[in-house]
């Protein structure tokens, strides 16, 4: 029996279109029941705030609940490693923050690698640390925070959340850039580092803003300058670093990143979501707060950035000799 013309010519054109079809279905389907952001830190921080920004506003548009599960621990690598090992589907992603780019070079006996396991959704946020000092230090700005320090070199202790941490990277930087020596006391925590500073234990800190705003505000500690290359809306009369170190930045980051493999229709449609998020005054404004600003972009922007960011701490890290336990 021959086939008619019209009906092999129907049948074919539909089994063209076969291939496409599961793709299709999957982005229009997607997501279908819960999604988990993981965030590698403790929950109040910074990090874990602006998580919970873009997962509600994800669970607004998409319809699905976007639920933040914190997974605390080795500076953020416990939660990495449970998304680089989950399945590719979009319904397990990951809060990535500055300490992804400075644990690839930091730690050499990790289970996954950042850069190849974990891919960029979207680059969500700057952010900005501030150097301040306790009100007794004889330094009212940054250059004179440099002169003081090279007066008195070994003198002056900084404090930092940790070995590896951003504040210990940022500062390591500044004593690269600017030619000072101070002594790192390192805390379990950026915590109970400001709590000394506040103190008077401590001289200084490359602090996050969302851990030293009240206290700048209330007059207990002095900002001399921003890390970024420019100024925040929230310390609008601080200048930056700078402006006295010329080359010098030390600014943070958080996105959203998912495991490798993971359908690109899925990561495109975060994506759109997301950067529809950043656009909203609420959020914006939220995040300016924690001493941030909004950013945006494609996935490969983010690559871009984080691929920098790995390149450029991996260096200070091996010049300063920093290592963890």
């Amino acid at each position: 029996m021959e086939f008619p013309r019209r009906r092999f010519l129907h049948l074919a054109a539909g089994a063209a279109t076969l291939p496409a079809m599961p793709r299709m279905a999957r982005a229009e389907t997607y997501p279908s029941r819960p999604v988990r952001i993981v965030v590698g830190f403790a929950a109040g921080g910074a990090t874990d705030i602006q998580a919970r920004l873009m997962g509600q506003w994800l669970s607004d548009r998409l319809g699905q609940q976007f639920i933040i599960e914190n997974r605390a621990g080795a500076s953020g690598n416990i939660g990495t490693e449970a998304v680089a090992k989950s399945p590719a589907d979009g319904y397990t992603l990951l809060q990535i923050v500055t300490p992804n780019a400075i644990n690839a070079a930091l730690y050499t006996n990790l289970n996954f690698d950042f850069a190849r396991d974990i891919v960029p959704v979207i680059y969500a946020a700057r952010l900005a640390y501030v150097v301040v000092v306790h009100p007794s230090v004889p330094a009212r700005t940054l250059p004179e925070l440099i002169a003081y320090a090279k007066a008195n070199p070994g003198k002056m202790n900084y404090g930092s959340a940790g070995p590896g941490t951003p504040q210990n990277i940022a500062c390591e930087l500044f004593k690269m850039m600017a030619g000072v020596d101070l002594v790192h006391v390192p805390y379990r925590g950026g915590a109970p580092a400001t709590t000394d500073l506040v103190a008077g234990h401590l001289q200084v800190i490359f602090s996050p803003v969302s851990e030293s705003i009240q206290h700048i505000q209330a007059g207990k500690l002095r900002a001399l300058a921003v890390t970024t290359t420019t100024r925040l809306d929230v310390l609008p009369d601080i200048p930056t670093v700078a402006d006295f170190v010329p080359g010098y930045e030390a600014s943070g980051f958080a996105g959203i990143g998912a495991p490798r493999s993971t359908p690109n229709e899925i990561i495109d449609l975060l994506n759109k979501e997301l950067n529809a998020g950043l656009a909203d005054a609420k959020i914006k404004a939220r995040i300016e707060e924690l001493g941030g600003t909004v950013a945006g972009g494609s996935p490969a922007e983010f690559g871009k950035l984080l691929s920098e960011a790995t390149e450029k701490w991996a260096k200070v890290i091996k010049f300063a000799g920093i290592k963890v336990e």
